[in-house]
């Protein structure tokens, strides 16, 4: 596979936050977020191949049950379904992170997706290709229908994109406890002037919020 990085950090994010986790992060992407925070996965992609043997030694050496494969886009990588069942046999607990463009099939304990709302659009040639991706939500209704436990994070600017958000959800018949609302923001500082007013909308609507611990207590950059 096509890994940028692997580490083992605290989850930062979603319905397992807090928890030590093992972390895979592939590289490649094929959306390219304005606000993407590990754009050495996506727009500059940058890596090594790795064999599926290596990582599952790697997750079995940091002695965490709990394996997050995340990117970039860990979808587009055809080895996913064969690492998942590998790390399964291990006896791991696996999220798999994604954006829901794509439907392959792996296993996973918690299928963990973040579509993508108009506030993700670059500027540019690459804009029409990201926005065709992020609005078709057929994938991303084929991984909901194979995988009952599942959450939807979504990246948080302001209140201009609850209408996107609740449309989507309704359009997914999502139940709202499964929703997470997240501020956006590449540092800590950037998402704290965000958190407060993102808590109150996912209040006044039903769903949860998700803090970033990971930015909060190692900051922002690779390896956490």
């Amino acid at each position: 596979m096509f890994i940028a990085e692997t580490f083992t950090s605290i989850q930062g994010e979603g319905m397992l936050a807090g928890v030590p986790s093992f972390f895979i992060r592939t590289s490649g992407c094929n959306l390219r977020c304005a606000w993407c925070d590990t754009p050495y996965t996506s727009w500059q992609p940058e890596g090594e191949r790795r064999t599926l043997r290596e990582l599952l030694s790697q997750a079995t050496a940091s002695g965490r049950r709990h394996v997050v494969i995340t990117g970039g886009e860990p979808l587009l990588q055809r080895e996913l379904g064969d690492l998942t069942r590998l790390l399964t046999v291990n006896g791991h607990h696996i999220t798999v992170e994604t954006a829901g463009t794509l439907a392959p099939e792996f296993d996973c304990h918690l299928l963990s997706v973040s579509p993508k709302t108009a506030n993700s659009d670059p500027d540019g040639r690459l804009a029409e290709r990201h926005r065709t991706l992020r609005v078709d939500l057929e994938p991303l209704r084929r991984l909901l229908a194979r995988h009952a436990e599942h959450q939807l994070k979504f990246v948080v600017q302001g209140e201009g994109d609850l209408q996107e958000i609740l449309a989507t959800v309704e359009a997914l018949a999502v139940a709202r406890e499964r929703v997470m609302l997240m501020p956006e923001g590449r540092t800590a500082e950037q998402a704290a002037v965000r958190a407060r007013s993102v808590a109150k909308l996912a209040l006044l609507h039903g769903f949860r919020y998700s803090p970033r611990l990971h930015l909060d207590l190692f900051g922002a950059g690779r390896g956490v």
